[in-house]
């Protein structure tokens, strides 16, 4: 199957997707804020550059999308067109991601992934039980932990 859209026309249509202030980011920026909890955002200096970065709890948050980062949940399906590429761009993000992960844990930070089937689509968690995750994992001792979607 091939592209219904001219080269132009993709490269516009890829150039609006936002690598930060998404909003599943801003969703969980802004319940934490409101919750007393203060961070920082994409620290340049840390290994992945995390979304989130809590450091007086030594602990990041990545929100990830399910298809930018290849989910196995029904929120992410592979494009019928240039199957090939996005296979390619997909693998080389759950790689660079991995990199990322191992980096931050080799330098002692505790890591939450929370994806955003959690947020979004029929197996999404309450808001607020979803807040209450994510502040019971940084004031806690876990170094690791993943929210998905209920399915």
């Amino acid at each position: 199957m091939t592209d219904v859209l001219t080269p132009k026309q993709r490269q516009l249509n890829m150039s609006h997707i936002r690598g930060r202030d998404t909003r599943p980011e801003m969703v969980i920026r802004c319940g934490l804020h409101a919750r007393g909890l203060r961070y920082r955002l994409q620290d340049r200096s840390m290994p992945g550059r995390p979304d989130i970065v809590f450091p007086k709890y030594r602990a990041v948050i990545l929100v990830h999308g399910c298809f930018w980062h290849g989910h196995n949940c029904p929120l992410f399906q592979l494009p019928a067109t240039r199957t090939e590429f996005w296979i390619t761009k997909i693998n080389a993000n759950r790689s660079r991601d991995a990199r990322a992960h191992e980096a931050l844990q080799t330098l002692g930070w505790r890591i939450l992934t929370i994806w955003e089937c959690s947020l979004k689509g029929p197996a999404r968690w309450q808001m607020d039980t979803l807040l209450d995750a994510c502040a019971t994992f940084l004031k806690g001792d876990a170094q690791q932990q993943q929210i998905t979607g209920i399915w």
